[in-house]
């Protein structure tokens, strides 16, 4: 397992510096991907039903617990497979648009990126923690709009400060236990739980992220290539959602019942705050950028359940967002680069032009508003119902958001797919090679497959939560 981690920091440059004039860069990223995706599905079939798969000690430093343990347990394995996936996506879609160098970078990503996932080590988990950022910086900042250099700043200062507050509570995590390992530490032992507590929510929060730590992403996804827009959002964002549960609601489960409605609150406000957002713009990858935060508000409220239900109904829900705003970044990428425009009023008519990819874009929109037979149905369903459950039928409010997600998405339809033939859209070839409308497809058929089918993923997503059966944490 370490060399996934540390083999792409070491091939990305050797193979950009050998390779960089020839195509030998792409096919080797893709290839590299194809096997992260199916050693992630080898590894979550080899992975005990409770407790960690242990994957090896390396690189110790006993004296200070510095060691990078690599064990995964369901959510890691989960997790590997929903990031490899969208790898192998994200390289298809930039398929013939992007440099060597870009593919280089993508390369280099998936490295700390497993790390995340793959370690129990605090310390080690931070390093790899921000070690993605620095890919997703030149990925933003050379790669991105007329204002990329400002946004790329904007996202590193934002989310390198909240890594700082996490970094302290790890510190005062190994100050108080003596130990780096999650796997031995123990709520008892930290004298300072709430603030502990307090440092990891925000520094997490800013990740997800979550009002009013959200500003950073709306010009980190206007300004990127649409490609990283679903790095951002299919990637990044989950991570901060996985930390969230890994470390401020499993580690410190007691810190998390005493402050959950500080958590229901924040995730009510983000859904629907955002979700106006959305509903007011008229700059299309804007709205979708909006929309996003709005749907990983509704897993925020998820996880303040604390609960079986409610926590399977948050990675459910993590996976479900990813496949669905993913093609929608992508398809408003692709209308910018060939109209020149973000407006949605100058995109009307697609659907006249553009058959296919209207078709796609509908899928993906309907799954964003929650509509049966879409993965987006089926998460935010059970968040509703785990909602319920846990606080009582105030909660229902939270409903509220899939009507503004319909809003949002109707008029963006009408805008957008079925409005008056635009000029800028009439005089505009949509053709797409067959790599990238393949990687659309893709979105597309999961995206319903999966809502269809649910219990296609629910069952490992389960089994990840299985000792939870029964009640709350």
């Amino acid at each position: 397992m370490i060399w996934l981690i540390f083999l792409p920091l070491l091939i990305a440059p050797l193979l950009y510096l050998i390779f960089g004039k020839t195509p030998m860069v792409k096919y080797f990223t893709l290839g590299y991907f194809v096997f992260l995706l199916l050693e992630s599905f080898a590894l979550l079939g080899t992975t005990p039903p409770s407790g960690y798969l242990e994957l090896g000690s390396f690189l110790s430093v006993e004296a200070f617990d510095f060691v990078l343990d690599l064990r995964i347990d369901y959510l890691s394995a989960i997790m590997l497979i929903l990031t490899s996936a969208l790898l192998v996506l994200v390289t298809l879609s930039s398929w013939s648009q992007m440099s060597a160098s870009y593919f280089a970078l993508l390369l280099f990503f998936s490295g700390p990126i497993f790390g995340v996932f793959a370690t129990t080590n605090l310390l080690w988990f931070f390093i790899f923690w921000e070690l993605t950022l620095v890919p997703m910086y030149f990925l933003v900042g050379i790669w991105g709009g007329e204002r990329r250099i400002y946004a790329a700043v904007k996202f590193f200062l934002y989310t390198h400060v909240a890594s700082m507050l996490i970094l302290l509570a790890f510190f005062i995590l190994y100050k108080e236990s003596g130990y780096f390992d999650i796997t031995m530490i123990k709520e008892s032992m930290i004298g300072s739980a709430s603030l502990v507590w307090w440092l990891l929510f925000i520094g997490f929060a800013v990740k997800m992220p979550i009002f009013p730590f959200h500003t950073w992403l709306p010009d980190a996804h206007v300004q990127a290539p649409a490609p990283i827009s679903v790095l951002l959002a299919g990637v990044l964002l989950k991570m901060g959602a996985y930390a969230m549960i890994r470390f401020a609601i499993l580690l410190l489960p007691h810190q998390a019942q005493n402050f959950a409605i500080v958590m229901v609150v924040l995730g009510v406000i983000t859904l629907v705050y955002a979700g106006f957002m959305a509903l007011y713009e008229t700059h299309l990858k804007k709205m979708i950028a909006y929309s996003s935060i709005s749907h990983m508000g509704l897993v925020l409220i998820a996880i303040a359940t604390l609960s079986f239900d409610g926590l399977g109904a948050a990675l459910y829900e993590m996976i479900a967002h990813a496949f669905i705003i993913s093609p929608l970044f992508l398809i408003a990428g692709i209308l910018h680069h060939k109209t020149g425009s973000w407006q949605m009023h100058d995109m009307g008519g697609l659907m006249q032009k553009a058959p296919y990819l209207s078709a796609v874009f509908v899928i993906a929109g309907l799954g964003a508003l929650g509509m049966p037979f879409t993965m987006g149905f089926i998460g935010e369903f059970t968040i509703l119902i785990s909602a319920i459950k846990s606080f009582g039928y105030p909660l229902a409010l939270i409903a509220l958001g899939s009507i503004i997600a319909a809003s949002y998405m109707i008029w963006s339809y009408r805008r957008v797919i079925y409005g008056e033939l635009s000029a800028l859209v009439a005089q505009s070839d949509f053709r797409l090679g067959g790599v990238e409308f393949g990687a659309l497809v893709i979105f597309a058929l999961v995206i319903v497959i999966l809502g269809i089918f649910p219990h296609l993923i629910f069952e490992s997503i389960n089994t990840a939560f299985a000792q939870f059966v029964g009640g709350a944490l």
